[in-house]
């Protein structure tokens, strides 16, 4: 007979469940490769000495990424809950953290979305090369309608309606719950972006220049190794192109069945990720060397190499200049768009996982719910004339000082906490294949925290005496929508924290502490 309490008993029959590895893997990987593998990885490695690179990025994929992603599906599967429900049984005081990752994912995803509407939007451009000559003004002009005003709540239009449309759709799957809607999704998406994805990096290696191009990205600068910046680089990279410690792995590794390959699992997903990143730099740095080779100028003289300027600016010019230019447009934005839905996904599940928890909220319930909120406040926001100034300064923010420091956190919390790392690292192994040794312990609680802690200090210094993007330190853009964002998230976080539980889960959290798996 069952010691277990009935109510933990009936909850965890009643919790959504994948339907199987496959589905799992899929959806983990989904979030993993987002709009960030194929538009950040390029630049960073570029800039941290091409090849030479490829050493400390894989170094930090083996002994900072994967192990915090195990940490994160140990939480996720030994805890059974969303972040708020896994930390709060962890340790009774430290749900507040949980609700700080949600509050992280819910602010990535307001804007996020945002991105995905453009990609959508460039995708129907593509046909017919909307965008012009001058692909600059035309994104930041006609297409943006960007002003350098603090906020307007101004809509701008063809941003608007595609960004209501992403809204409905993600929540009508978000909605159908983990493994009718988000499983389901992940494994046409997914197959779907690599297929489109391999086809285009195809078509850019036969363009003229594309050696040279390929050149630049793998020539290695061995003395970019000495360089501790390059290092921290790379951990930077790999820790945000994951997806971890701000709660996704954690929550999509709670509805994993008992019996699992967590490490299995895990390996397979932080490689496949790590393969798209450097396929993506293939392909990207393969399409530059050939806008190179027409303007007649070295790798080094292009401008927008990463980040938004990269796929709404510089790829459209490129697309100008190329044979099929208009197939080739279409390829990459609707590859845009499939990764980013996929990521979306992953972070609403976030938000929506932790309200079904705490108030008993229906997976439709929690959908409607947080994504009315999320869809008005990404709407209000960011589809207007100021959403470019906007977006930029939160997503700096949220992600160099909120993502950093719920990791510092969460891997502090797990090496500290009663009854520790070692208890996390038993429930691993007898839920893996792969065995993890008892450095892994070090690693988590230790190395990782601190490496984080030299990034986090980083930031903070720049954005305390310099500012951010060309704004000071003291400048409304920066308090506002910087130093604002953290307090929302905390505020968010303590308010949550405060609200009771719904029915006995409060009783249970506290006993299923004690449980044995």
């Amino acid at each position: 007979m069952s010691t277990k309490p009935r109510s933990v008993e009936t909850k965890r029959a009643s919790r959504d469940l994948w339907t199987g590895q496959y589905g799992f893997l899929m959806a983990a990987i989904g979030s993993a490769i987002g709009l960030g593998n194929i538009w950040r990885f390029p630049g960073v490695a570029y800039t941290n000495g091409g090849g030479a690179f490829i050493l400390p990025y894989l170094i930090a994929l083996l002994f900072v990424g994967i192990p915090v992603l195990f940490l994160d599906y140990t939480l996720g599967h030994k805890y059974r809950g969303s972040a708020p429900l896994t930390f709060r049984r962890l340790n009774k005081k430290a749900e507040s953290l949980g609700w700080f990752q949600v509050m992280v994912s819910f602010i990535i995803t307001v804007y996020y979305a945002v991105i995905v509407a453009w990609a959508m939007m460039y995708a129907i451009y593509s046909i017919r090369l909307s965008w012009g000559e001058d692909t600059t003004t035309f994104f930041v002009a006609d297409f943006l309608q960007a002003s350098d005003g603090l906020i307007s709540f101004a809509p701008v239009w063809n941003i608007l309606i595609p960004l209501v449309i992403l809204w409905v759709f993600v929540l009508f799957v978000l909605g159908r719950g983990v493994s009718k809607g988000v499983e389901r999704l992940n494994k046409v998406f997914l197959p779907l972006l690599v297929v489109l994805f391999v086809f285009m990096v195809a078509r850019a290696l036969f363009l003229p220049g594309a050696i040279e191009g390929l050149n630049a990205f793998f020539t290695p600068d061995w003395s970019a190794l000495v360089d501790p910046k390059v290092w921290i680089a790379a951990v930077s990279q790999i820790f945000f192109s994951l997806s971890i410690a701000f709660g996704i792995m954690l929550t999509y590794a709670s509805y994993l069945p008992r019996k699992s390959n967590l490490s299995g699992t895990g390996l397979v997903a932080g490689f496949a990720n790590s393969s798209f990143e450097i396929l993506a730099g293939i392909g990207v740095f393969a399409t530059l060397g050939f806008m190179a080779n027409q303007q007649g100028v070295g790798i080094s003289e292009l401008e927008g190499i990463t980040g938004v300027g990269l796929s709404f600016m510089t790829f459209p010019a490129i697309i100008n200049q190329m044979p099929g230019g208009p197939l080739f447009g279409v390829l990459f934005f609707v590859s845009l768009v499939l990764a980013g839905i996929t990521s979306l996904l992953s972070l609403l599940q976030v938000v929506s996982g932790a309200f079904q928890d705490k108030f008993g909220y229906s997976a439709r319930k929690a959908a409607v719910t947080v994504g009315v909120v999320a869809a008005v406040v990404s709407v209000a926001l960011f589809a207007t004339t100021t959403g470019l100034n906007t977006l930029d300064v939160v997503d700096a923010f949220i992600n160099n000082v909120g993502v950093v420091f719920s990791a510092i956190a969460m891997t502090l919390l797990a090496y500290f906490s009663v009854p520790k790392v070692r208890a996390l690292r038993k429930h691993l192994n007898l839920a893996s294949a792969v065995k993890v040794p008892a450095i892994w312990d070090w690693i988590v609680g230790l190395v990782t925290p601190a490496l984080l802690a030299v990034m986090l200090l980083q930031a903070l210094i720049d954005y305390v005496t310099v500012g951010y993007g060309g704004w000071a330190a003291n400048s409304p853009n920066v308090l506002i929508f910087g130093w604002g964002t953290i307090l929302l998230a905390v505020v968010g976080s303590v308010i949550l924290t405060k609200v009771p539980w719904k029915n006995s889960t409060h009783d249970d959290i506290i006993r299923f502490r004690g449980e044995e798996d």
